[in-house]
């Protein structure tokens, strides 16, 4: 059984940065696509951002190009998302995703059709 972690979420001031990290456990993320989505209370999810695990390829969400970065470490299984000049429209919970969807698609699965999905970890940006 797959299980996805995330951490690193917490209360922040506008234009301060976090690091988001999100953990597999039962396999490697070879041959996956992990992406990164939020969901702000009451609103739609968001997808952020995604990484190829094989070629590194990324893919981000316009409204968080030039903030945002999203990394991997392959010998710990992890990927990250680092987040600068937070804003308080980034207020969300974050969670991760992954599939064996290209990161130019990921954006469109439906959590709950497929891949493997972890809990979330809640990011507050106070202005």
């Amino acid at each position: 059984q797959v299980q996805l972690v995330e951490s690193g979420g917490g209360l922040v001031q506008a234009g301060d940065s976090l690091r988001l990290s999100c953990v597999a456990s039962g396999r490697t993320f070879s041959r996956y696509t992990v992406a990164w989505f939020r969901q702000a209370l009451g609103k739609e999810r968001e997808f952020v951002a995604a990484i190829d695990w094989d070629d590194g390829s990324t893919n981000y969400a316009d409204s968080v190009k030039g903030r945002f970065t999203i990394s991997m470490d392959n010998a710990k299984n992890t990927v990250y998302l680092q987040m600068i000049a937070l804003k308080p429209e980034d207020t969300a919970l974050y969670y991760c995703a992954a599939d064996s969807m290209p990161a130019d698609l990921i954006r469109n699965i439906v959590r709950g059709s497929r891949g493997y999905w972890g809990r979330g970890t809640q990011v507050t940006v106070s202005s």
